[in-house]
């Protein structure tokens, strides 16, 4: 694709699409200089969202052996996911696009239906590995675009003292009723239920999506009776007590330190937050999010897709496939994803991963049942569906609309 056509298809409804398509996991704010690939032709480029690791760390230094077994050099530049985002879509436009994007998965198909990125069957690209419901968030109209560095998604903390408090048995938890009966036992011991983010931004989206799939509700449908039952399932929770009024501004880092101080039975929240689980001083457990009649709720993906936009100078193109290929391959995956607290996307290594710590099983296990927010070939629909979605639980939580009211009004809005 020449520059001209692909700046005509840089469309001021990508630009609106993007800017609310930001991350809704956990990340370090941090800046980077926005500067293009120099003139020599032996140094490549690569964007990615890890202000937080320095030239020092395990990453910088992955992406430096990347490039001397590639015989490039690399210049690497971190930005703030969303900033990395819109700055992706500028460069693109000006035709100076770096040759590696790393960018949050919900963004990849905004950029694809931009125009600003290679399909896996023109940059050849292997994805064979890849589980095929964490590669589905980089798919639009049937096309590949990229391949997952790794995944973290959400399910359920416990405090174990807590539960024992309340005379709960965590193996009886299997469904929202029994769920449900075993924060009413907690509620009567004295203790306090379950703790989460509902915030009128993704976060509420991100966090509300796992009870929404779990009632076998649809993103294209917002207003059917089982997306009803689980926004109906979070406003009982907070009439009845088992959850705080709290939830209606909290971010997922507010709704963790209300799980920190060690008085809830139950937060929802993501593999991020594993480092801050070993430091709260207390006997901690995870539980995949149960679906309304049993088993485990798909809950949304996050994580990062490392991609190749378009250049004018095609003859890149072969480079920059060892150089991605490389930081996803198996032997390269685990330790990145270490570093990245992430889970990987390929069984291979989750296996591995799982032989190392066995305390990531029940997040491999979320993983496998994870869904990307863009996935069922939603693209850049799903930002204004999320917007609503949020926009309904904000009105049912604070009592102002009833939850089939609230969900009626969001998928008006929602054009579904």
């Amino acid at each position: 694709m020449n520059s001209s056509s692909r700046q005509r298809r840089l469309t001021a409804a990508a630009l609106t699409a993007l800017a609310v398509a930001i991350s809704a996991t956990a990340c370090s704010s941090g800046s980077g200089s926005a500067d293009a690939k120099g003139a020599d032709s032996g140094t490549y480029t690569i964007w990615d969202p890890y202000p937080q690791f320095d030239k020092s760390s395990a990453w910088a230094k992955l992406l430096d052996k990347c490039g001397t077994e590639a015989g490039v050099k690399i210049k690497r530049t971190a930005f703030d996911t969303s900033d990395l985002s819109n700055k992706a879509l500028l460069a693109a436009q000006q035709d100076n696009s770096a040759d590696l994007l790393i960018v949050d998965n919900p963004v990849v198909s905004t950029l694809a239906e931009a125009g600003v990125l290679t399909t896996t069957d023109d940059n050849k690209l292997d994805t064979s590995k890849v589980d095929p419901n964490l590669l589905a968030a980089g798919q639009s109209g049937g096309k590949t675009y990229g391949t997952p560095i790794g995944a973290n998604t959400l399910a359920l903390y416990y405090n174990k003292d807590v539960l024992k408090e309340a005379k709960v048995d965590i193996a009886s938890i299997k469904d929202w009723p029994t769920l449900t009966a075993a924060l009413d036992k907690v509620k009567e011991a004295g203790k306090k239920g379950i703790t989460f983010s509902a915030i009128g931004t993704e976060e509420g989206s991100f966090q509300f999506l796992p009870w929404f799939w779990g009632s076998g509700a649809q993103l294209t449908e917002l207003d059917s009776a089982e997306a009803a039952s689980a926004l109906s399932l979070w406003k009982d929770w907070l009439d009845k007590g088992y959850a705080p009024n709290s939830v209606i501004n909290n971010t997922q880092t507010t709704s963790w330190q209300e799980f920190a101080s060690g008085d809830y039975a139950f937060a929802e929240n993501g593999t991020w937050q594993l480092a801050g689980a070993e430091k709260a001083g207390f006997d901690y457990g995870v539980l995949p999010i149960p679906g309304a009649d049993g088993g485990s709720a798909a809950a949304p993906t996050g994580g990062e897709f490392v991609t190749l936009p378009v250049q004018s100078d095609t003859g890149r193109y072969a480079t920059s496939q060892k150089l991605a290929t490389c930081l996803t391959n198996t032997e390269n995956l685990y330790e990145t994803d270490t570093t990245l607290s992430y889970v990987a996307p390929t069984s291979e290594v989750q296996d591995k991963q799982v032989a190392a710590n066995p305390e990531l099983k029940p997040w491999v296990d979320a993983v496998k049942a994870a869904k990307g927010r863009t996935s069922d070939d939603l693209g850049t629909k799903y930002p204004k569906i999320s917007e609503q979605l949020w926009k309904a639980v904000q009105s049912a939580l604070s009592g102002s609309k009833s939850p089939k009211d609230a969900l009626s009004a969001a998928q008006s809005a929602a054009g579904n």
